[in-house]
């Protein structure tokens, strides 16, 4: 049944903030707690409850999330042109001060999902057969040969979910040793391995910096029935390549269709966390709940990939004490210390998000992006620390690092080894991310009507139904096992999931 709840007018995340989040649009005059708005304020957006001096500490969740660029009255409207990003604010990492033991399931008692299974043991979600570019030069082949399977192309070969083409605009014009190279063959390797795959063609031009030779050599990807490769140059230019890579992909079809889904454990799932076109109610509705089913996952013995190293930039501290040791905590501090370097080498600043829609939705620095963000992550200890598309090993929460833009976040989420997605939006981000099917998550009740197309689960009904975050976690939890058992999420049935493959592009292009 449906909970009824009087919608507050606003939230007050902790004893000890200084400002509340407004639930609606109100105007000046309007009473919100001991406080009167001195001006309209607008949906999600956060009002100071009490005097505020300039260079004062701007406090939400418990946590700073700003410092007063002047003088804030009781009542007044805190944001851009009252409240500043600052770095230099102290924050205790204290590794591990907070990790505690997990109360996993035991194996008979975790939760089930219909998976498909892989000769190497490792079980997928879906199954596809990609085809792979190694370069932005061999992406029109790869995509004629992927679109020759659309339409009715498949109809023989029913347990087939498609083929897909993956391409990118990279591939060359890189030095072939430095970070962006390594970036790159990591999340070829990652994709050609993915178990959502039933088979990978990987098409090069020939001449490009990654080549596929030396990919197959550093990773030790052997020639099989599931894995081919050719160059267009080698094969002798496009229509032969097209034909050719056809022919090989029709070859693939009859073993792909074999899959069957057989019932597995949920420690089988690697659960991709992201958010994008975040709102002032991200991190109170969905990321919480979000975080949530997180924690239910890892206790069903599964993992949580938590990503997007610039935004729990000033939470950074949160996740290091829950680190399983110092090394983890390590880690995760160095990945921060690189991305400030790696900021002011390009002239930029941690600060450059909130997004202007971010800002609209009510976030004001990267501070309290942040904070919200973090929550996806749920409580549970953190046990590794990534690097951008670097297989996940571990069970449980972990992190790896990545830029905040989505599209190249979720490319490594998935070259990790993520089999499906879960996806928070305020705004109203509408993407999709073959192979792994793609859940969205809406942060409020009147996008989510504005957009019941695109999202598949309303966290906003935390607010305007009087929803625990527990059950809502609970709910987004038994969604993750029923689309990784074949269900079709909104994003896949919208066709979403082509155009999203961005590898990070990192240092010069040359």
């Amino acid at each position: 049944m449906t909970k009824t709840a009087t919608i507050p007018t606003f939230i007050r995340l902790h004893g000890a903030d200084n400002v509340i989040v407004t639930t609606s649009s109100l105007p000046a005059g309007a009473a919100l707690e001991e406080v009167a708005l001195n001006a309209a304020v607008p949906s999600g957006h956060k009002v100071a409850t009490g005097a505020i001096a300039a260079g004062e500490a701007v406090r939400k969740y418990d946590q700073v999330i700003g410092f007063a660029s002047r003088d804030i009255a009781p009542g007044d409207h805190v944001h851009t042109h009252n409240c500043e990003f600052r770095a230099d604010f102290a924050r205790d990492p204290a590794p591990g001060i907070d990790a505690k033991p997990t109360d996993f399931l035991a194996p008979e008692k975790r939760a089930t999902f219909k998976g498909i299974v892989r000769s190497n043991g490792k079980v997928g979600t879906r199954n596809y057969i990609g085809v792979l570019t190694t370069v932005n030069c061999s992406a029109t082949v790869a995509k004629m040969v992927a679109s020759h399977f659309d339409g009715d192309a498949l109809a023989a070969y029913p347990n087939v979910d498609g083929v897909a083409a993956f391409v990118h605009g990279t591939g060359c014009g890189m030095a072939m040793d430095g970070e962006g190279y390594d970036a790159l063959q990591r999340t070829l390797n990652g994709y050609a391995l993915h178990p959502n795959f039933a088979g990978v063609l990987m098409i090069g031009l020939g001449c490009e910096a990654a080549q596929i030779r030396l990919l197959m050599e550093a990773y030790g990807l052997k020639d099989s029935p599931t894995f081919q490769h050719m160059t267009i140059q080698g094969t002798g230019g496009t229509r032969k390549t097209v034909e050719e890579g056809i022919r090989r992909i029709e070859a693939m079809l009859p073993e792909a269709d074999k899959a069957v889904r057989e019932t597995v454990s949920a420690e089988h799932l690697s659960l991709a966390l992201q958010c994008g076109g975040s709102d002032g109610y991200s991190g109170i509705t969905a990321n919480p709940a979000l975080g949530a089913a997180a924690d239910m996952l890892v206790r069903h013995g599964g993992t949580a990939i938590l990503a997007e190293t610039p935004e729990i930039y000033g939470a950074e501290h949160l996740l290091t004490r829950r680190a399983e040791s110092p090394e983890i905590a390590a880690k995760l501090l160095e990945q921060i210390r690189w991305w400030e370097a790696y900021t002011a080498r390009n002239n930029g600043s941690m600060d450059n998000n909130p997004s202007p829609g971010n800002k609209a939705g009510g976030l004001t620095t990267i501070l309290e992006k942040s904070l919200g963000a973090a929550a996806k992550g749920g409580t549970t200890n953190l046990t590794g620390v990534y690097d951008y598309a670097a297989p996940v090993t571990k069970k449980g929460f972990v992190f790896m690092d990545s830029p905040g833009y989505d599209p190249v976040s979720v490319t490594g989420q998935v070259a990790s080894g993520a089999n499906i997605i879960c996806f928070t939006t305020g705004r109203g981000s509408v993407f999709g991310y073959k192979p792994s099917p793609s859940i969205k998550l809406a942060t409020n009740t009147a996008m989510y009507q504005r957009m019941t197309d695109d999202m598949d689960v309303n966290c906003g009904a935390i607010i305007t139904e009087g929803v625990g975050v527990a059950e809502m976690g609970e709910r987004i939890f038994r969604l993750i096992l029923d689309v990784a058992s074949g269900s079709k999420s909104k994003s896949e049935a919208l066709g979403f999931g082509d155009a999203e493959f961005t590898p990070w592009v990192i240092g010069a292009v040359m």
